[in-house]
Parts: C-alpha cells; structure tokens; sequence
C-alpha cells in the first residue's frame, strides 16, 4: 500500500506540473495569436498590408492619408484645395501576380475610392497609378465593378462577368462611353436588386479581389460582383503594383482596415 501511494503522489505531483507548464504555453500562444492574428481578423495563410499606426510599408501623400488605430483614412477635407489628379497610396510590397487580397472598407456618400491591382505607376503626375482597380462608390453606383484607370476603362460593370477579346482576332478595342469596345458580356453574376442590397451603406463592407492567371474576380460581403477574364494580351497585366486611391471631387472620406494579402502563386 506504501508503494501505491508513493507512485499516485508522483504521479499527481507530474499531472499538476505538466498542466502547469501546458498553462503556461497556452497563455503565451494565446498571447501570440491575439497580437498576430486575431486583432487584425488575419485569415490562414494572409499577411497584414497595415500597421496600426503608421503609413510604413505605403507610399503616398499623407496630406490626404492617415493611420489611425489600423483603420487607414483618406480624405478631402472641405478646408483643403481640390484635389487635381486622383491621387494613390501605393503598398511597397512589390509587384504581386497571383493573389487574394481581403480589406473592410467604409465610405461616405460623395466618396469615390477604390483598390488598384497588377497596375504601374503612371509617372506624368505624382502618386498615381494605371491598372486595374475594383470600384468603390459612396453612392453605390460602382462598387465593385472592374475599371483599369488610366487605360481600357470599364472591363466589367457591376453584375457582369465578362470576356476581354484578343485584338489579334480582329477585334481591335477602344475606350468609348468610358468602357471598352472589346469587352464581352458572358453572363449575369447578380440582378440589379441584389447589387443595391449587397452593399451596406455608411456601414463596413467587406471587398475580396482574387487575380488568378488572366481571371480577375471581385466580391463584395462574399458574393462576386464583378468578373473579367482578360485574353487580351497586349493590354493585360500578369503582376503589378497594389494601391487605394482618393478620387478628385468635393470632400469626401473613404476609410479600410484589416487589410490582408495571400500569394498564390
């Protein structure tokens, strides 16, 4: 009887311990995750694009941007000069090809915003990019849509998935009526009912791009929007820049935050 007893209180003095030290390495993961993970909403395999209190890692004019507590804040105050040009934050994380790209944004209703992707600086004026961008509109006329700034214009409107023919086939495009000649309607992706209820207005919505080979689909609260698959090889960008932008026009604030980006390839 000694000897069991002398091998339970072993045995318990090692559970206790090894529940001890357990404790402790939960608490430190826990730790972890709430200052990696959790207080930005990461997602498995995402990185943050944002810090929570500064543009490090951006590259723009902080007259219009601000980071304040992770919510990155673009403005045109009633106080300030028009705005002349359209005017980007651009992330320095490089040129991305394939990936998926998740943000929460927020917008007044004169704003007009939106996320540019797999785009090059255009260099004639400061800040500025030329590339594909998903819309974002206060009035949510746009929101979601596919325009490339600076070049074919409207790719795909809202509620359209859309082909880009190849020029070599004869099809030469053109930007008439602010969208491309060359852009072909394949189907419909959501009625004109459910693009006026998907987005919630002066609400947090929740924008997903995924660029995938020449396939280029934009969600919006998880239900795609817009879709374009570009077989245009003259026009086309298989990697670029990724950047938000201020639109000209009266005062306006567009706001986004957990900002998060997964490579594919």
């Amino acid at each position: 009887m000694k000897k069991i007893f002398k091998f339970s209180c072993i045995c318990l003095t090692a559970t206790v311990l090894l529940s001890s030290c357990n404790g402790t390495n939960a608490e430190q993961n826990s730790k972890v995750d709430s200052t990696s993970t959790d207080t930005i909403g990461l997602e498995e395999g995402y990185v943050a694009m944002f810090e929570d209190n500064s543009l490090s890692g951006w590259e723009g004019d902080s007259t219009y941007w601000k980071m304040e507590n992770g919510v990155l804040s673009g403005e045109i105050r009633e106080d300030q000069e028009p705005l002349k040009n359209n005017t980007f934050l651009i992330w320095k994380g490089g040129e991305i090809g394939d990936f998926s790209l998740k943000t929460k944004f927020k917008i007044s209703e004169n704003g007009n915003s939106g996320v540019n992707y797999r785009s090059d600086r255009f260099t004639e004026v400061p800040n500025a990019l030329r590339g594909y961008q998903a819309d974002i509109d206060g009035k949510n006329n746009y929101t979601g849509q596919n325009y490339e700034e600076r070049k074919r214009t409207t790719l795909a409107y809202r509620g359209q998935r859309t082909e880009i023919l190849n020029p070599a086939d004869g099809n030469k495009g053109e930007s008439k009526n602010n969208a491309w000649t060359n852009l072909k309607i394949i189907d419909s992706v959501a009625t004109p009912e459910e693009l006026q209820s998907i987005v919630k207005p002066n609400d947090w919505n929740e924008l997903e791009i995924v660029a995938e080979g020449n396939k280029l689909t934009h969600f919006i609260n998880g239900k795609v929007i817009a879709e374009v698959v570009d077989n245009d090889p003259e026009n086309r960008k298989d990697k670029g820049l990724i950047g938000v932008q201020v639109h000209v026009g009266p005062p306006m604030k567009v706001e986004y935050k957990d900002m998060q980006i997964k490579i594919l390839k």
